[in-house]
């Protein structure tokens, strides 16, 4: 277990631009020229232009080099770049680099970016079809063979530990997808706007790897998403109110692997995102019952549940009675179960949006927000607040 203490970061940088393209599932256009509008609309929603940015922050699976995407969008020259690895777990973690940079005065605007075909392209639900040799691939050859080759089939085995250990029924796990769909429902950007869910929906659904069913998996989205991180400072001066990252954390446990840890002590927990937790909470100075809205990342459904155990929001087991009570407000925009998928990214706009107090199902009085990343993976988190 960790033993840090709280960390100087937290209250140094704020978002105060976000911006996307439409979310569809056939773009008609390059990732680059997806990433370029991304960041076009970010820095005119924060009163900003190209000639303001020097420092850019993707992941480390996008197809789009931070010099070129500068290129594309006319910008000049660039004291920092950075990417953050383990897919969908870096989205939290490009924040907290592009704050890192600002807080110590590498850079001043900072562009955090993903972009990407993920539907009409390259779909990562596929899962493994060709990997060249490496350290990181030799995980998967003790999955591979016996017939786990997608990510659901990874997450499935977790699953079936969790619903055993708790004595629980899959239907726990569609207390998430029926609250995320309700969202998704009334949100006009989202790509399952007007058609929520029942439980009786997500039961009826096809198995995708048992105990997952279709509505327990993440869409697979084309599109991108942009965020402009700067000090709280001259944050002050722009067109928006500050959304202040109050806390910025990364998390691997103990026996990592990429959505296969299979040989921890136990399947039941995510402990990666409880190094995360445990961070934001020192740093931040809060407590689950701080939080006003909750943006957990939902690529599947029983990872949503263990995250709000890990952040002590329920004891063990309990989360899908948690959701169901709807005791915090969870993934107001739909997720990437009824928004888009766009490996968190679009999680973090709307906790911006949850703090100006613009979000389409906006939570009265929001003002510190949990938003994660990724499961499974080495992961990150934030808090994000108001200022003052």
């Amino acid at each position: 277990m960790s033993a840090r203490s709280r960390d100087a970061l937290g209250g140094r940088a704020a978002i105060v631009g976000i911006g996307a393209t439409e979310f569809s599932k056939d773009s008609g256009r390059s990732e680059l020229r997806l990433a370029a509008e991304a960041v076009r609309a970010a820095l005119d929603d924060a009163g900003l232009g190209p000639d303001d940015v020097d420092g850019m922050v993707t992941f480390t699976m996008d197809t789009s080099p931070e010099i070129t995407v500068a290129q594309a969008c006319g910008m000049g020259e660039l004291s920092f770049f950075s990417r953050v690895h383990y897919g969908g777990g870096a989205a939290c973690a490009t924040v907290q680099q592009a704050a890192l940079a600002v807080a110590t005065g590498v850079a001043e605007v900072v562009v955090c970016y993903r972009a990407f075909n993920e539907r009409s392209g390259r779909r990562f639900g596929s899962g493994v079809q060709h990997r060249e040799p490496s350290a990181e691939g030799v995980a998967l050859g003790w999955s591979l063979p016996f017939g786990l080759l997608t990510p659901a089939s990874w997450v499935a085995m977790a699953a079936q530990r969790y619903l055993h250990t708790y004595g629980l029924t899959p239907e726990a796990f569609g207390q998430v997808a029926v609250t995320d769909r309700r969202y998704a429902a009334t949100n006009p950007a989202a790509y399952f706007h007007g058609r929520p869910i029942t439980l009786a929906d997500h039961a009826a659904s096809r198995w995708i790897a048992e105990p997952l069913r279709l509505l327990d998996c993440c869409q697979e989205t084309d599109g991108g998403q942009a965020l402009v991180v700067t000090s709280v400072e001259r944050a002050r001066d722009l067109p928006h109110p500050p959304t202040v990252v109050s806390a910025a954390a990364q998390g691997a446990g103990r026996g990592q692997e990429q959505m296969t840890s299979f040989y921890r002590d136990d399947l039941t927990g995510l402990p990666e995102m409880g190094v995360v937790a445990r961070q934001l909470w020192r740093t931040s100075g809060l407590a689950p019952a701080d939080i006003d809205v909750g943006i957990l990342y939902d690529h599947f459904t029983p990872f949503v549940l263990m995250q709000l155990e890990e952040f002590g929001f329920c004891e063990r087991g309990e989360a899908a009675d948690f959701v169901r009570r709807a005791a915090l407000p969870l993934n107001t925009h739909g997720g990437q179960l009824g928004e888009a998928y766009l490996h968190g990214m679009n999680g973090i706009a709307e906790g911006v949006r949850q703090i100006r107090g613009t979000a389409v199902n906006q939570v009265p009085g929001a003002s510190r927000v949990l938003v994660t990343a990724g499961t499974g993976v080495p992961t990150s988190g934030l808090v994000l607040a108001s200022d003052g």
